[in-house]
């Protein structure tokens, strides 16, 4: 899914022991799944499901545990996506993935950018209005339900930079990329993650 060590990175300089799932565990012992990635929706859904992930995925989620999804791991929560029609997402939230309009602005979106908080949150102490984060996307979810967005950023069109609920957060940035916020974020994570996290076994 792309970007797996930079995501293991950022979190062991944390002091977070990080474990790499090449399968579904058939357990729930672990105090948070992160799902990251670049690409294409319809390769990253079609990757999940080949190896067995989504019924998993879908589990974890449901019952409430840690979730974060970075960037392609974000988007496939939602239910489609207009780059790779008939391609049907998690479908976590309601909702598409459309593509920038075409503007003077050059798409993909890469570099810096800028959040606007929407929502205050456990996830973002230590974040504020201006704070920047580091971008590489083509697409963004149209979020239909307006209460999880945290996070708005504005390239071309304004879009829900990042979205929580509950024990689940993602992000259309790359934390693990964007230095001292982007460390500051997985933080947060964590330490919501530890608090909140139900106790659920198998």
């Amino acid at each position: 899914m792309g970007n797996l060590q930079s995501v293991e990175k950022a979190f062991e300089s944390l002091s977070c022991k990080v474990e790499r799932l090449f399968y579904p565990p058939n357990h729930y012992n672990f105090l948070a799944i992160v799902l990251p990635g670049v690409g294409a929706f319809g390769d990253g859904i079609r990757g999940l499901e080949a190896k067995g992930f989504l019924p998993f995925l879908k589990r974890w989620i449901s019952k409430d545990l840690p979730f974060l999804g970075i960037c392609l791991g974000y988007q496939l929560l939602f239910e489609e996506s207009l780059e790779s029609k008939g391609a049907k997402g998690i479908g976590i939230f309601k909702g598409k993935v459309v593509r920038f309009p075409e503007s003077k602005e050059k798409v993909p979106h890469i570099g810096w950018n800028s959040v606007e908080v929407l929502e205050k949150s456990e996830y973002l102490e230590g974040i504020s209005s201006g704070d920047y984060f580091y971008f590489v996307h083509s697409y963004y979810p149209e979020v239909v339900q307006k209460e999880i967005i945290l996070l708005q950023t504005t390239y071309v069109v304004p879009f829900a930079s990042a979205i929580a609920r509950g024990n689940l957060l993602a992000t259309q940035f790359h934390p693990e990329k964007s230095h001292k916020k982007g460390i500051q974020l997985l933080k947060n994570f964590l330490i919501h993650s530890t608090i909140h996290r139900p106790l659920v076994t198998i």
